[in-house]
């Protein structure tokens, strides 16, 4: 499966997300500068992975919870950085857009190929696939 462009979006708002992990006191206006930087050629990108970026930002606390609950023995601090914030997209994406499931489901395991560890891919699926079948019961 190629990259879409709003996989590119996905991208972009994962590496300001990882960002934010690593430097909590950093000044969040300075995503936006990254956003319009790294997705120059697609203007119309920037306001995907800026809402993205907000949404994750705004309801992080919720989406925490729901993510340890859902990820029975694995606390959040215990995971990886980049495979807990390539969750907590996937997680945004399945409860506040309305981005399809599956397609959620999807662009979170690509994102965990691409940055993630060997084992990345299957741990957030499994994580993102037992959420959406909670959410759907």
């Amino acid at each position: 499966m190629g990259m879409t462009r709003r996989s590119l979006a996905r991208e972009a708002a994962l590496q300001v997300l990882f960002q934010d992990d690593l430097n909590p006191g950093a000044n969040p206006a300075l995503a936006e500068q990254f956003l319009r930087a790294r997705l120059a050629h697609f203007p119309n990108l920037v306001e995907f992975a800026q809402s993205l970026v907000d949404g994750v930002r705004r309801n992080r606390n919720e989406i925490d919870n729901l993510l340890a609950r859902t990820a029975d023995n694995w606390s959040l601090e215990r995971m990886a950085v980049t495979d807990r914030n390539i969750l907590r997209i996937g997680t945004f994406e399945l409860l506040y857009t309305d981005t399809p499931g599956r397609v959620a489901i999807n662009e979170a395991v690509e994102l965990a190929k691409r940055y993630g560890t060997a084992h990345s891919a299957q741990f957030v699926n499994g994580i993102l696939d037992r959420f959406l079948a909670l959410r759907q019961e």
